[in-house]
């Protein structure tokens, strides 16, 4: 493979302190649509980024509502890929390792990972939006139609206010517990991976850039060229589910 490096392999090798960013691509390669991706049934006449604010939500409920627990069973569906199952590894190899993750989904949690940083949210985990309480779902996904279905959001058991989707909306700030522990990763790690994200939604594009000015050697993983190309050391053109494994066995 073109992208072998021996230098870049003694970097990880040796390496005390890794840190590891994973975007969409990661979770596509286990079948989950990307935000890029044409929607399908209900949703083929809507954008993404459209569902995904407050103002939709507060607009039409179960629109949202509905498209997120359609996306919820389509995680639900999912299997980790060999790239969920060697970032799974590597952190067994690294004395201090961080994962974080764009993704809403839990197929790395699914796949081994532990104390998995969600910058975006996730949606097992939505929340009361007035009380913040957390909510505990139970709609039977099984019964959801193909193509999805509008569905009224839950009320909230305290304060009987609306159940929100646990993701983080465009217009939203990330999660600060989460946030500040991926940057002092990112500024403190020897050794940066930036897999599967297209380097374009910020804030969490900007850490690739964060661990290279704190001096780690930064390594991309990704399909297709990114913006990131020429900022990291190491640019590996491959799809994560095939780079990452390999990648292990070459290392350990």
């Amino acid at each position: 493979m073109t992208w072998l490096n021996t230098a870049m392999f003694d970097k990880l090798r040796g390496a005390a302190r890794v840190a590891v960013l994973t975007g969409a691509g990661v979770s596509a390669e286990s079948g989950i649509p990307t935000f890029r991706d044409r929607l399908t049934g209900l949703w083929e006449r809507f954008d993404a980024a459209e569902l995904a604010t407050a103002e939709a939500f507060r607009r039409d409920p179960a629109l949202v509502w509905g498209w997120y627990e359609w996306r919820r069973s389509q995680v639900l569906g999912a299997r980790p890929n060999p790239a969920h199952e060697a970032i799974a590894t590597m952190a067994k190899h690294v004395p201090h390792f961080t994962l974080v993750t764009q993704n809403v989904d839990d197929l790395h949690e699914r796949a081994g990972s532990t104390q998995v940083l969600h910058l975006h949210g996730e949606l097992a985990r939505p929340y009361c939006e007035r009380c913040h309480r957390p909510f505990d779902l139970s709609i039977n996904i099984a019964e959801m139609p193909e193509g999805g279905c509008r569905i009224e959001p839950p009320r909230c058991p305290h304060c009987l206010w609306r159940i929100r989707p646990g993701v983080v909306w465009f217009g939203e700030s990330l999660p600060g517990p989460a946030w500040n522990a991926a940057r002092e990763a990112a500024e403190r790690c020897q050794v940066f991976l930036c897999v599967g994200t297209s380097a374009l939604v910020q804030p969490a594009a900007s850490l690739t850039i964060c661990a290279k000015r704190a001096g780690a050697t930064t390594v991309q993983i990704n399909p297709n060229p990114t913006d990131f190309d020429d900022e990291v050391a190491y640019a590996i053109r491959g799809n994560a589910g095939e780079v990452l494994p390999r990648l292990i066995e070459e290392v350990w």
